[in-house]
């Protein structure tokens, strides 16, 4: 048998690493700023085209590099951080691998101009799909710029597999908040296709978390401050107030590196218990400053995920911290231990005897006569009258007819059977359990959650906020079909504001939300006022449904390319319909009830979660026997 087995070419074994490091435009963005950073640079530029497909621009006024480091850089595991395997454990910057350039241009076509600064001429390198063109000496200003054309021009698969251009965007504007967040000393900018999204200046972390996320963001903000013999923790949390259900504006970084940790994340959010809505995260940005030694930056490919030696008292303390800050700030009810009055405890003796609690009242105050003072007197507490029980006299009998009166008028409920009969409807009067009609038929609400109604098979219990969603569902399906929703204009249009990746989002799916009835109009520095709202949803709460919405998009419950209005009108319907608990009036019932059952499929939420059940005769029977 031939030998089978042979080595990888240098080109091919750089395209699979590149599958690794390089997933898409936004991987360029994070491994070129990181070593911009890690050049010593003060002022860092990123220029995209096209969500990156088309150009990557990283312009710096870093260390620079010589003509042999230049070209050195773009070979496979080629670092200036790494002499030995100790110094793995002893990391303070961010690339060290030596495997992003390298993997770039495997992709790419890259083009490079670097110099130091001490030197009167730099370098450029022209590099496509891993093969040298071209090196020569050229005139530049110091630090770098990397150039990166026609991401995956060589691999057309990996191409064919990015994403809308608003959804690549997003990525790119999320990696960029994450270096920009952990180095408020660096100035940064993002200009998109001649567009600049971002300036940040140079300043400090409450200035910088107020440019990257918003005008006012920083008014919301509570410092965090805590130092332990394993961690020193510092940063800022958000008050519970401003907590969303759409996640995005929760960091983690370590030692000035980006971290995603699930298992923290749960730390922050137990320290809010009770403050803040289920499924609701507030904003954090917290830094986690400890010795490198005691922890492992090197078990995932893009370094985004860190392990601690000892992540149990990490958690602890982490949620230590938070609590604390929220209780300094008066977010948490507290009790005052610095108060001066004495909080006088009575002890009790098994021998002391027990006396009657006495009220000093005055039986013969008359609050209308203010002419002369009415003496207290103390008085013990009047005993309870031993004939109690004629209070309750003729209730039994002459009282059911008088509070009977007041009962609302007869509602007309579909049964079963008649709507199957097209949809013709019995007439079933509203009232007690003791109350009936010709057919017996019963019609109430319970709990403030479940509509319980006879039927001829037997009795049919119907969840109220499933059978409202289905109604909305099914209202949004038709404003599909006619192409517009009627939309109501809000007198006081309210105003939103939202980070630039969610801003990015929203601008992409505008037109999207329009057919649904929302009108959106943007505002300046990523603030959207809603000026119209869909006229047939009640009491809409405009921020947390478009909340709900982003959420769905950044959650992947709605894929942008396939029957996206129909995933959409499935989360609205959802995140519109009523809350828990909502109590109905009998015509709201009747109303609610003729509506669903008018639904094409009124057994079930767009979900498949089931609507209403029947208990039949045969059932009911079975339980008294």
């Amino acid at each position: 048998m031939s030998d089978i087995i042979q080595l990888l070419p240098d080109s091919v074994a750089n395209q699979i690493a590149a599958g690794e490091v390089i997933q898409r435009p936004a991987s360029i963005i994070k491994e070129l700023v990181e070593n911009a950073v890690d050049a010593g640079s003060s002022e860092i530029q990123v220029i995209v085209k096209d969500a990156g497909r088309t150009l990557v621009q990283i312009i710096d006024n870093g260390c620079g590099m010589s003509e042999t480091d230049a070209r050195m850089a773009f070979e496979r595991h080629a670092t200036s951080k790494i002499r030995e395997a100790n110094d793995l454990f002893a990391i303070r910057t961010m690339g060290f691998r030596g495997e992003a350039l390298a993997s770039i241009a495997a992709v790419a076509q890259v083009e490079l101009k670097t110099r130091p600064h001490e030197q009167e001429l730099g370098t450029r390198i022209l590099i496509s799909g891993s093969q040298v063109e071209t090196q020569e000496p050229v005139t530049c200003s110091p630090g770098s710029n990397f150039m990166i054309k026609n991401l995956f021009f060589n691999v057309p698969a990996r191409r064919r597999f990015l994403k809308t251009t608003a959804t690549e965007m997003r990525h790119i504007v999320n990696e960029f908040q994450r270096i920009a967040l952990a180095n408020p000393d660096v100035a940064f900018s993002l200009t998109h296709n001649d567009q600049l999204l971002f300036k940040l200046p140079a300043g400090k972390l409450l200035q910088r978390i107020n440019d990257v996320m918003g005008k006012q963001s920083s008014a919301h903000m509570i410092p965090v401050e805590t130092e332990t013999s394993l961690v020193n923790i510092h940063g800022f949390i958000g008050k519970p107030q401003t907590a969303r259900k759409t996640m995005g504006d929760q960091f983690f970084f370590v030692n000035n590196r980006f971290m995603k940790s699930p298992y923290l994340h749960k730390a922050v959010t137990v320290a809010y218990e009770n403050l803040v809505q289920a499924e609701h995260c507030p904003p954090y940005f917290l830094f986690f400053e400890t010795d490198p030694s005691l922890i492992d930056v090197n078990i995932h490919p893009t370094k985004t995920e860190i392990k601690f030696e000892d992540e149990r008292s990490v958690w602890k303390i982490v949620s230590a911290a938070v609590r604390e800050s929220l209780g300094k700030f008066n977010m948490v009810p507290s009790i005052d231990f610095d108060q001066t009055d004495e909080i006088s405890i009575p002890t009790f003796r098994k021998d002391d005897p027990v006396s009657v609690p006495s009220v000093s009242i005055n039986p013969d105050y008359n609050p209308f006569d203010m002419d002369k003072p009415q003496p207290a007197s103390s008085h013990q507490a009047t005993p309870v009258s031993s004939n109690w029980e004629s209070l309750y006299e003729g209730f039994e009998t002459g009282g059911e007819e008088d509070w009977r009166d007041d009962e609302p008028e007869t509602v007309i409920l579909p049964s079963k059977e008649n709507i199957e009969d097209e949809g013709e409807q019995q007439i079933i009067p509203s009232g007690t359990s003791s109350e009936k009609n010709e057919t017996g038929t019963l019609y109430f609400q319970i709990k403030n959650k479940y509509i319980i109604t006879s039927v001829k098979s037997g009795i049919m219990i119907i969840d109220q906020r499933r059978a409202h969603e289905r109604i909305l569902f099914e209202d949004f399906l038709k404003n599909i079909q006619a192409g517009a929703s009627v939309s109501q204009q809000s007198l006081f249009p309210e105003e939103i504001s939202f980070n630039e990746e969610d801003a990015i989002l929203l601008r992409d799916i505008h037109e999207d939300l329009r057919v649904f009835g929302f009108e959106l109009q943007e505002k300046s520095d990523r603030t959207f006022a809603v000026t119209g709202q869909p006229s047939f949803i009640k009491n809409i709460n405009a921020p947390r449904l478009i909340d709900a919405i982003l959420e769905a998009f950044k959650s992947g419950e709605v894929d942008p390319e396939n029957e996206i209005k129909e995933q959409l009108a499935t989360i609205m319907a959802q995140n519109a319909c009523m809350r828990p608990g909502e109590f109905l009036t009998q015509p709201e019932m009747a109303e609610l009830i003729n509506k669903l059952f008018l639904c094409s499929a009124p057994n079930f939420t767009p979900g498949g979660k089931t609507v209403f059940s029947i208990l039949d005769n045969e059932e009911l029977e079975k339980r008294f026997r």
